[in-house]
C-alpha cells in the first residue's frame, strides 16, 4: 500500500507505533539484529495501516475520529454544510470526508493543504449503472480531487447469480482507481443480501482488486451491524480493509464495529462519535481485528 492511502496522513505515527510494539514483544535475552524502522515501514505499506480497536489506555478522541469517513451524502446538502463538514473533518482529524461526486471538486477546495482526503461514492446508491459509466464516473471524480472511492455493485447481478458480472463492474472501477493511486471501498449493501450472497459479493470484491468491502449505503432499509461486520472480515481475511456504514450512531456502535472486525466507520454523526470517545480508553494496535 502506498503512504499515499494511509488515513488521514498518520504513516509516521502508525510506523512509531508499530514499532513500539514490536520492540515491546522482544525480551531482553532476544536477540533480532535485522529489525528497524525500514522494516516497520515495509509491514505498514503492507497492509499494516488497516488497523483496529482493542481496549487499552492510550489511544484519543482524535485516534477514534481517524478512522471515520466523515459523510454528508444527502441530496439536499448545500455549499455551506460541505464547507462545515470539512471544517470539522480538519478539526477532529477524521480519514476523509465522504461526498457525492458533485461536491468533491468544492470539498477538495475547503481542505486544501489539510491531511484529509476527499471520498466520494461512484454508481450511488442503487448500484445499478453500466460498468463504463461507473468507471467514467471514478476517473472524473479523481480528476476533481477524490483521493478514495467507495463504489456500489450491481446487485441485482448478484442476487442473479452473476457473479462474473459482478465482479467485472468493480474491476472497471478499481482499475480506474488504482491506475490514479486512489483507494477502492465497493459497497456490497448488506441489508439486501443474504449470508451466502454476502460472501459472493466479498469474493467478487477480493477478486477484483478493492481494498475496502464496506456494508452499506446507507439508504437501504438497513445499515451495518455487528454480525455482517464479522462475517465480511473472515470472508476477506487481514488483507482488505472492512468499513462498517449506515446506523452507527455513537461510540458504542462504532466500538462494536471495531470489534467485530471494520477498520473504518463512514458515518454522518463523525463528530459526536469524536466527542464521546474523548472519555474513551483505548489502544490502536497495527493488524488487530
Amino acid at each position: 500500500m502506498e503512504m499515499t492511502n494511509l488515513a488521514n496522513g498518520n504513516y509516521e505515527k502508525l510506523v512509531e507505533q508499530i514499532t513500539d510494539l514490536v520492540l515491546s514483544k522482544i525480551g531482553e535475552d532476544a536477540y533480532c539484529p535485522s529489525f528497524c524502522r525500514a522494516d516497520v515501514e515495509r509491514i505498514v505499506d503492507a497492509g499494516a495501516s488497516r488497523i483496529g480497536i482493542v481496549l487499552g489506555e492510550t489511544a484519543t478522541a482524535h485516534d477514534w475520529a481517524s478512522l471515520i469517513d466523515h459523510t454528508l451524502l444527502k441530496p439536499e446538502a448545500t455549499e455551506s454544510d460541505i464547507k462545515k463538514l470539512c471544517n470539522e473533518a480538519i478539526q477532529f482529524g477524521f480519514a476523509s470526508v465522504c461526498v457525492n461526486p458533485a461536491w468533491v471538486k468544492k470539498a477538495a477546495e475547503f481542505l486544501s493543504g489539510s491531511n484529509v482526503p476527499v471520498c466520494t461514492v461512484i454508481g450511488f446508491p442503487l448500484g445499478a449503472t453500466l460498468s463504463d459509466v461507473k468507471a467514467y464516473e471514478a476517473r472524473r471524480a479523481i480528476f476533481n480531487g477524490a483521493r478514495e472511492v467507495d463504489m456500489v455493485i450491481n446487485i441485482g447481478a448478484l442476487k442473479s447469480g452473476d457473479d462474473c458480472t459482478v465482479e467485472d463492474d468493480i474491476r472497471a472501477v478499481s482499475e480506474a482507481a488504482h491506475e490514479n493511486g486512489v483507494l477502492l471501498k465497493v459497497i456490497i449493501e448488506t441489508a439486501l443480501l443474504t449470508d451466502e450472497e454476502k460472501v459472493r459479493a466479498c469474493l467478487a470484491s477480493k477478486n477484483a482488486g478493492a481494498d475496502f468491502v464496506k456494508t452499506s449505503t446507507g439508504f437501504a432499509k438497513g445499515g451495518a451491524t455487528a454480525d455482517d461486520v464479522s462475517l465480511m472480515r473472515r470472508t476477506v481475511g487481514a488483507g482488505l480493509g472492512v468499513k462498517a456504514s449506515g446506523g452507527v450512531k455513537g461510540i458504542d456502535d462504532a466500538r462494536a464495529m471495531f470489534e467485530a472486525g471494520a477498520t473504518r466507520i463512514g458515518a454522518s454523526v463523525g463528530v459526536k462519535i469524536a466527542q464521546e470517545a474523548s472519555g474513551v480508553k483505548s489502544t490502536i494496535v497495527a493488524g488487530s481485528y
